[in-house]
């Protein structure tokens, strides 16, 4: 057999030196995920269509215990219609999803709590008008027994339960409008994990915040992890993402790109991922990585 020219050699040893890689970035999350036993939640091969068109195209990411997953994308890219089917909100057309390792029954948001699961959009979907424990109670109000709104009861549990989140907090009888940023993301927290939540959906939680509110609810979410709560964390802000998160997913036109743990890539890469679909060796590739590196990824037929 004649030999490859030096450039001809490089270029087939490139290919087979990712497809290491990438086996080996596969072998280690493997034996991770063996070792910390089922996902809290797994959301397998999820699939949605609006009027012909698949928002969610055969999507899989699961979250374990004590673990925020970032999911990334650009607008429309299906990261919010994806969660969107963990919390009930829409009906999934096809995929199957598990909660602890069974198979989870969920088709409207009050099946969604049953499994512990609460969702935190954007808006926070906090009634302004009233104080910070009408909030937490909100559809859920304590009753004396003679059938009257037992506030001071509401507002003990809501005293002990923003004293775990936010000691500093104070302003009890304030309606939440006059509350800040950060304070208000207290309260919409404060009212999840009250219930027993413990999967946690979180859609841009720092959007429109500062930098010290922003500050202010990458603590609740440290804290929340070290209580074991899973957190999937909704946002177009990588360096949050970087921050909070321990692995990441992106989407791209209604597929994952590809899932890696935040210290096997870099923003860089992580923007590739967004823009163009481009799956580096750090990271397992999903279907919606581009063709040509799935089939990089694959071994390289031997020369003869």
């Amino acid at each position: 057999m004649d030999k490859l020219p030096p450039s001809a050699g490089h270029a087939a040893a490139h290919p087979q030196s990712e497809a290491a890689v990438a086996a080996a970035v596969v072998s280690s999350m493997a034996e991770a995920r063996a070792e910390r036993g089922p996902p809290l939640v797994e959301m397998r091969d999820i699939s949605i269509a609006f009027g012909g068109i698949k928002a969610v195209d055969n999507a899989s990411i699961d979250l374990y215990p004590g673990e925020v997953v970032g999911l990334l994308g650009h607008n429309g890219a299906g990261k919010s219609t994806l969660i969107k089917a963990l919390s009930g909100a829409y009906s999934r057309d096809s995929g199957e999803i598990y909660v602890n390792g069974e198979l989870a029954d969920i088709s409207n948001p009050r099946h969604a709590k049953r499994y512990g699961i609460e969702t935190i959009y954007q808006t926070l979907a906090l009634a302004d008008n009233v104080d910070a424990a009408a909030n937490l109670y909100l559809g859920r109000e304590l009753r004396t027994p003679w059938g009257t709104l037992d506030d001071i009861a509401m507002e003990s549990e809501c005293r002990k339960v923003m004293g775990r989140l936010n000691p500093n907090f104070r302003r009890f009888k304030d309606p939440v409008k006059s509350l800040s940023g950060g304070q208000r993301q207290s309260v919409a927290i404060a009212r999840a994990i009250h219930f027993n939540a413990r999967i946690l959906i979180m859609d841009e939680p720092t959007a429109a915040l500062g930098p010290q509110e922003t500050a202010q609810v990458g603590e609740l979410i440290k804290q929340l992890k070290g209580e074991g709560i899973g957190i999937f964390l909704i946002s177009h802000d990588i360096h949050d993402v970087f921050d909070l998160a321990d692995r990441v997913s992106v989407m791209k036109n209604g597929r994952v790109v590809g899932t890696a743990d935040v210290g096997d890539v870099t923003k860089d890469e992580v923007l590739g991922m967004i823009i163009l679909g481009k799956c580096p060796a750090g990271a397992i590739p999903g279907p919606g990585a581009i063709a040509n590196q799935l089939q990089q990824r694959r071994p390289p037929a031997t020369l003869s």
